[in-house]
């Protein structure tokens, strides 16, 4: 389980297949074999981990299934890739609770300053785009945002300058793929509401 709030940024350093090795800040002391790391806010398991400068180097297997419902399938050497530990208990909660399980994929459609923050908009699949409401929460890259508002496929989020350093959103731009998780909640009620009908 995950709350959304990027803790670094990470780098990919290799791929063979599915197997993908990247660079972090972590402290690789602190990372056990099998611990849950989102990566662009995908859930993955750390299956080699090693001490790599003042970070460290750690790989992940991932399915031919998560390949291509993710943008993972793309990544690339060098590319930067938004990173979050597992919440522990007693963990501040500081963005909602995200699963890492991606719903989707949503397309970035405009990207334009507004003060010293950015306004995105995007646009999602209507199986996803239903889960989406104004003021609620979705995870995009493993980032937990606000949603400004609706309009049909489409939401917009605004990004705030902390957020578009500390995370991969400041190079961003309109046309990119961005993983998606909907709001937990949302997708519950939504079901639920299928059984009253």
């Amino acid at each position: 389980m995950f709350t959304g709030i990027i803790t670094d940024i990470g780098e990919v350093i290799g791929r063979e297949g599915g197997r993908f090795a990247l660079r972090a800040n972590y402290d690789a002391l602190s990372i056990d074999l099998g611990a849950s790391i989102a990566c662009d806010g995908v859930c993955l398991t750390v299956t080699s981990v090693r001490p790599d400068g003042k970070g460290c180097a750690f790989t992940l297997d991932v399915s031919n299934e998560t390949l291509s419902k993710t943008t993972i399938g793309g990544w690339e050497t060098g590319q930067a890739i938004n990173l979050e530990r597992a919440l522990r208990a007693g963990d501040e909660l500081g963005g909602h609770i995200v699963s890492g399980h991606i719903d989707g994929l949503a397309r970035i459609q405009s990207a334009a300053a507004d003060g010293d923050s950015v306004r995105f908009v995007l646009e999602a699949l209507p199986e996803q785009a239903r889960f989406i409401a104004p003021k609620g929460s979705v995870a995009l890259d493993g980032t937990s945002l606000t949603v400004n508002e609706v309009n049909g496929n489409r939401f917009g989020i605004n990004l705030i300058p902390h957020t578009l350093t500390q995370t991969t959103w400041g190079r961003k731009k309109p046309g990119d793929l961005v993983n998606l998780e909907v709001d937990m909640f949302a997708r519950y009620v939504a079901r639920l509401l299928e059984f009253r009908s």
